[in-house]
């Protein structure tokens, strides 16, 4: 008999055929589903995560394969207690992410979402725009020190940008400095690029003196999670020109956003979206698919979660 499996958010059309034809798949539509009894395996989304209510009705749960590197909504504890395994798709989506970052950069420091609008409005040699900012030389402080930090790190060497960074250790690594204090880092760059860790051990690690640090001339970039930054401090800095520009990709209350963002011309905002090219996200569900078959053939996941 094919496993059950409950999936908690949609995926690409191929890797839902390929779970049908593989799984009983029950598709999640909130609360309790009728068949919590059977259900062995569980594919979400990092966002998503499995909310612990949902985990508890579960008693037969084997193992959570994410769609993501996100971990910060599933009880990792709970999991460990039941003896649930968690994999993520780490390892496929670092270059979207680096990618998105860099866009961000260029898209606030160049000013090139006002400079379409006044296109598209007919204002072409009607209206001046600002000066925009430099990016190349630009000085980059990089919170988290990962994967992806280390490949936007790599991807700012090209723009001649002087890179430093905070994380919980020195990793020593061969291109740019660690700096041991995050208020420090954020006094000393032109941009700082939030790409830590979700979770508890680092909710709002961007505080509001880190803000005040990157200045009324700088650049707050987040790729990571919403909960690493402050986000009521971020928007009051902006309103009172504490900080001069903004680029998000992630927020504290998913979809939701602050409404004070989305008039102000020097945010640019996008909807979560860093690892959403069809290439990652087909490797991302490839990945989850080996994750789940290897579970159920009681062979070793590709990509644990260490509980």
């Amino acid at each position: 008999m094919k496993p059950d499996i409950l999936l908690l958010e949609p995926m690409m059309p191929a890797i839902e055929a390929a779970l049908d034809s593989a799984y009983r798949v029950h598709r999640w539509t909130g609360g309790t589903p009728s068949e919590g009894g059977a259900i062995r395996g569980i594919v979400t989304g990092g966002g998503t995560g499995v909310p612990r209510t949902l985990m508890d009705a579960l008693p037969s749960l084997e193992m959570i394969a994410i769609n993501g590197i996100g971990t910060d909504a599933v009880d990792l504890v709970e999991a460990q207690r039941r003896h649930i395994a968690v994999t993520v798709t780490r390892d496929v989506l670092t270059d979207d992410v680096a990618d998105l970052a860099m866009a961000l950069i260029l898209a606030s420091m160049r000013d090139l979402l006002p400079g379409d609008r006044l296109v598209r409005d007919g204002l072409w040699g009607k209206q001046a725009l600002p000066l925009a900012r430099k990016v190349s030389g630009a000085r980059l402080g990089i919170v988290g020190m990962g994967q992806v930090g280390q490949a936007i790190g790599r991807r700012a060497q090209a723009f001649a940008m002087p890179v430093s960074y905070y994380s919980r250790r020195d990793l020593d690594l061969p291109f740019t400095p660690f700096v041991s204090d995050l208020v420090r880092l954020a006094e000393q760059s032109d941009v700082l690029v939030v790409a830590a860790s979700g979770g508890a051990q680092s909710r709002h690690l961007v505080s509001r003196e880190v803000i005040d640090a990157v200045g009324p001339e700088g650049l707050l970039v987040n790729v990571a999670r919403g909960s690493v930054v402050d986000e009521a401090a971020l928007v009051q800095a902006l309103q009172e020109g504490r900080l001069g520009r903004a680029a998000l990709d992630v927020f504290t209350d998913e979809p939701h956003v602050p409404e004070a963002l989305w008039s102000m011309p020097n945010v640019v905002l996008q909807p979560h979206r860093a690892s959403a090219t069809i290439e990652t996200r087909q490797a991302m569900g490839q990945l989850v698919l080996d994750n789940v078959a290897a579970h159920f053939a009681g062979k070793p996941l590709l990509t644990p979660v260490i509980l």
